[in-house]
């Protein structure tokens, strides 16, 4: 049966009201007429709404290494730790710090790490990232970045939704919901995955919690459809698909605007967004369009499937105004034992993203992006000065100090916020807490994160709960 049969066959009621909706498509146009215009422009989920106040940047592209990379080895040299290796650290130090897996015995551990410092900064840049002194101007440096969550999943958790357990909106739900999204042809939130297997916690780190679903994050493949399913099986045309959309629309409009369920609008944009992806969705992931010269900087390769061609994407959705593009790197998560070294293994995946990482911010820059575009790099913690008794060397899950940077409109460029210990066990000047940091990002974007709110259960809930205080020492 066609759609246009099947609308023949609904009530004379619902036959009216499609006939007097003739011409008339799915989502914001539908329910313009059934709601009487601007109100349903406003009602859907991601049309552009302003913030707060000005914003610095408008889109958000979000480095994630999965894992815990080692600040000890990437971006924090500690001659002091080196000295003491092998010994049992100040028990001052160790007072009150609960730790993942280290003995009450465990000891100091240095590493063989070389660092420089690069730029006119002067940041300290360990020689496993080599592209990444190219950068050491352009981008913001916090190395006394903190968290409360020792584990992989509640961390993990606790960096993209404010809380280590889940339910709550992730910090892409959150911007959508504020901001809206500029793509009509693409979600607003947008994951990307790479390395050997997927993050811990899964999909929790881009649930929309307890917002309307429309601002959930939308997993992309990096090669083919970046949606499985997204293309017409044989025999279904483009008009058909067209004409059933355009139907089931109609319907849920109507039952929308008899019980004004947010689900209800969320299937109605998804018909509508995947309509449009179909076109808009193969375009984006044809690397091949690109230069030769662009595709050496990234070290992509179309066709594949890598966190450098996930950078590339990046760089081509907020060209077309996805608001937040989110990318997985696996596996940071380096205890020691077989793969999971702070040697081979630490070197396999720094290779991984570290030419990609640079290119994006540098990419970004020669179009005239970067001032609109927050680009931020760092796992969900750091690791432990003292070193895990396992047969490759590793270190523990750290807390109390790591390393993120930040680059974009609204950043110092090239300035290095917070400082730690001569062993590395804490901050001495600087301290950003993830709550600060959720507050900081939601600033650039023109947001107050006391004021983007949602009730749920009888409550306000934010991203940063009841905390939060903006890094104004970073701020340009």
């Amino acid at each position: 049966m066609t759609a246009s049969h099947f609308l023949q066959s609904t009530s004379e009621l619902c036959r009216r009201t499609f006939l007097q909706q003739a011409g008339i498509g799915v989502g914001a146009a539908a329910l313009t007429s059934l709601l009487g215009g601007g109100e349903a422009l406003a009602d859907r989920a991601m049309a552009i709404r302003d913030g707060h106040f000005p914003a610095r940047t408008k889109n958000v592209i979000y480095m994630f290494m999965a894992g815990g990379p080692s600040q000890l080895e990437l971006f924090s040299p500690k001659p002091v730790l080196n000295q003491f290796h092998g010994k049992t650290p100040p028990a001052e130090m160790m007072e009150g710090r609960r730790f993942a897996f280290l003995p009450n015995d465990a000891k100091l551990l240095g590493t063989n790490r070389k660092f420089s410092r690069w730029g006119e900064c002067g940041m300290d840049i360990s020689s496993v990232l080599p592209f990444h002194r190219r950068i050491a101007d352009e981008v913001c440096w916090l190395r006394a970045v903190a968290t409360n969550v020792f584990n992989h999943g509640p961390a993990k958790l606790f960096m993209n939704t404010g809380f280590q357990a889940p339910g709550r909106p992730s910090l892409g739900s959150w911007v959508t919901y504020g901001l809206g999204s500029e793509s009509e042809n693409l979600p607003g939130f947008v994951v990307l995955q790479s390395g050997p297997r997927g993050p811990r916690a899964g999909n929790t780190l881009w649930s929309s919690g307890f917002l309307p679903t429309s601002f959930q994050g939308v997993p992309f493949r990096s090669r083919g459809n970046p949606i499985l399913n997204l293309s017409n099986p044989p025999g279904i045309s483009r008009e058909s698909q067209q004409d059933f959309t355009d139907t089931v629309g109609k319907l849920n409009s109507l039952r929308f605007a008899e019980i004004r369920d947010p689900e209800i609008q969320t299937r109605i944009e998804a018909y509508e967004t995947a309509f449009a992806m179909q076109i808009a969705a193969p375009e984006l992931t044809q690397l091949e369009n690109e230069t030769q010269s662009t595709l050496d900087l990234y070290g992509a390769i179309p066709g594949g499937a890598s966190f450098a061609n996930n950078c590339l994407l990046a760089r081509r959705m907020v060209e077309r105004g996805v608001r937040f593009v989110q990318l997985y790197h696996t596996d940071w998560d380096h205890h020691g034992g077989k793969g999971a070294d702070l040697d081979t293994a630490l070197d396999t995946v720094c290779r991984e993203v570290d030419q990609a990482a640079t290119a994006l911010v540098l990419d970004l820059k020669q179009r005239g992006l970067l001032d609109d575009t927050l680009v931020i790099w760092g796992g969900e913690f750091g690791r432990t000065p003292m070193g895990e008794p396992r047969e490759t060397t590793g270190r523990d899950h750290h807390v109390d100090a790591f390393t993120m940077w930040l680059a974009g409109g609204g950043l110092q460029a090239g300035h290095i916020h917070g400082a730690t210990d001569e062993l590395g066990f804490g901050p001495t000047d600087g301290r950003v807490h993830v709550h600060d940091l959720h507050a900081t990002m939601l600033h650039l974007l023109g947001l107050d994160h006391k004021q983007l709110t949602f009730r749920f259960q009888g409550r306000d809930f934010r991203l940063t709960d009841v905390h939060g205080e903006l890094v104004t020492e970073i701020l340009s």
